[in-house]
């Protein structure tokens, strides 16, 4: 058996092969539903399933039943807790470190666009059923609820399948649920964008997990930002280009059925993604450790008595660090009420205006595309001028650009009557929030803190989302503007917030932060 094979055996490896053909078929027996469509610009709603249809749904239950089977790892032998990993903090960038960077922000890019698609395909969808704004504000709900759910859910994943098997089976998942696009009734979308959401929600923790396991120390920070901000900025411009462009022709549909050939991308690329060492010792894999430390500049240490300099400060006790906690909670929900709320409801709001959906989508792809150059900024300042400052920068950026839209028909500020402004200052300042967010609280807690951190961070950012729709299932949502202005209220929160008990982690070794912890006592 080939020792850095992603499967546990041959059977495992038919299984997932198998498995993935079978979802990718069920998908391609749904495309008739779709096409019969073409005749009525693809609505579809009220037509009956076809028999493929129903055969397509079970193959799809039973491939993504057979490729979670083929993912399985071999379970360990023994385990071997007296062998450390080396971390070379001052290692240079390799072309493996470069690959893997790429690659995972094409999956993190490919991530977005599934929570990215619902605000523009909630339009066509509430005048294709006949919906009232409350009725329609159902679907994102649920699908938020599932992006939180699944970031817990993939969590789990990931410490039974390992980090890279859990994106791979993500991926399985987002082909399979691509069908979302050729539902003829509005529960099913309901349903089928919830499975979506399970698996969406998980992405981004693992994927951080998996390049801060294989990146130098010194690059680590850095290379989370920028790929946060690259899978934002990346996805948001992705789902508003490919609105524009196949919209008008296809409907709100095509934006669901993009997820089968970018789940399919993500499959291929699956060979190329490396596992983590500290998963493949759990799993009592040392020469497959052994091996992929290697194309990274590291290297096992089994030497006696050895210890990480982590692991003498994580044996005392832990106490929380109740100002920055809050601080970054904030944040975090702060950008969840911008990204899954405002956002969310920008495309409905420039629509209501009388701009049609393709303009709607080019006016929001341009102002995407203004995002691109202040994500290297960001990542350049994070590294070399100061993490704090940039965060604040970045949350202040988002409370200007909410500040914008609820001005932005003041005739004393003819500048801001342009929506380019206010949403150009709402896409920037949220894709740098979130990509420097998780980031920031990784370096800023101790390693007995810092896994609960980052997920507590990631959760309290999706939570912000599942009360901005709750307040619309509710019709509780005031006017576009004034639900701008309301949501700056905690956004300016969390800049004091921070500001007062923020800390600087520029330049920072981790095991320095552990250190200082454990002879503090925070730990």
């Amino acid at each position: 058996m080939n020792q850095t094979s992603l499967f546990a055996g041959p059977w495992h490896k038919l299984a997932f092969w198998l498995g993935s053909a079978m979802v990718a078929a069920g998908v391609l027996l749904h495309v008739p539903m779709f096409l019969m469509g073409r005749k009525t610009h693809f609505r579809l709603a009220g037509m009956p399933m076809g028999a493929g249809m129903i055969v397509g749904m079970f193959l799809i239950v039973a491939g993504v039943a057979a490729a979670a089977f083929g993912l399985l790892p071999r379970r360990p032998a023994k385990h071997f807790d007296s062998i450390t990993i080396l971390s070379p903090e001052d290692a240079p960038l390799t072309r493996a470190h470069w690959v893997q960077i790429a690659l995972l922000a094409v999956a993190l890019v490919i991530d977005v666009m599934k929570a990215s698609s619902l605000g523009f395909v909630i339009p066509g969808m509430r005048v294709e059923y006949g919906l009232s704004a409350t009725a329609i504000a159902i679907f994102p709900f649920c699908a938020l609820l599932a992006t939180t759910a699944g970031s817990f859910l993939w969590g789990f994943l990931a410490d039974i399948y390992g980090r890279r098997a859990s994106i791979l089976l993500a991926a399985v998942i987002f082909v399979g649920t691509s069908i979302c696009g050729a539902m003829p009734s509005f529960g099913w979308n309901i349903f089928m964008c919830i499975m979506m959401g399970l698996a969406a929600g998980g992405m981004l923790p693992v994927a951080n997990a998996l390049l801060a396991e294989i990146m130098p120390t010194r690059h680590r920070g850095w290379c989370l930002v920028l790929i946060g901000g690259i899978g934002t900025v990346g996805g948001y411009f992705a789902t508003s280009f490919f609105s524009a462009l196949l919209q008008p022709f296809f409907g709100w549909r095509i934006m669901w059925l993009l997820g089968f050939p970018t789940g399919l991308i993500l499959i291929a690329l699956s060979p190329l993604l490396p596992e983590s060492a500290r998963f493949l010792l759990e799993m009592g894999r040392v020469e497959e450790a052994r091996a992929m430390l290697a194309r990274y500049g590291s290297a096992l240490d089994s030497s006696p008595g050895h210890t990480a300099p982590t692991q003498a400060a994580a044996q005392t006790k832990t106490r929380p660090m109740f100002g920055l906690s809050a601080a970054l909670t904030v944040a975090a929900l702060a950008w969840g009420l911008v990204n899954f709320g405002v956002l969310l409801w920008l495309p409905a709001s420039l629509i209501a205006e009388g701009r049609s959906v393709g303009l709607t989508s080019a006016l929001i792809a341009r102002s995407s595309l203004i995002a691109i150059p202040t994500v290297i900024a960001v990542t350049i300042l994070y590294s070399r001028w100061s993490t704090k400052r940039v965060l604040l920068l970045a949350i202040g950026v988002t409370g200007l650009g909410l500040l914008a839209t609820l001005l932005r028909n003041w005739a004393a500020l003819p500048l801001l009557s342009d929506p380019v402004v206010s949403v150009s200052l709402l896409i920037v300042g949220t894709g740098a929030v979130i990509s420097i967010l998780m980031p920031y609280a990784a370096e800023s807690f101790p390693v007995k803190q810092r896994g609960r951190a980052t997920g507590w961070v990631a959760g309290c950012s999706k939570i912000g989302g599942v009360i901005a729709q709750a307040l619309a299932a509710a019709a509780l949502v005031p006017a576009f503007r004034l639900a701008a202005g309301a949501v700056a209220v905690p956004a300016a929160a969390s800049l004091l917030l921070i500001a007062a008990f923020g800390h600087e982690t520029r330049g920072r070794d981790l095991r320095e932060l552990e250190s200082k912890a454990a002879a503090s006592g925070l730990q």
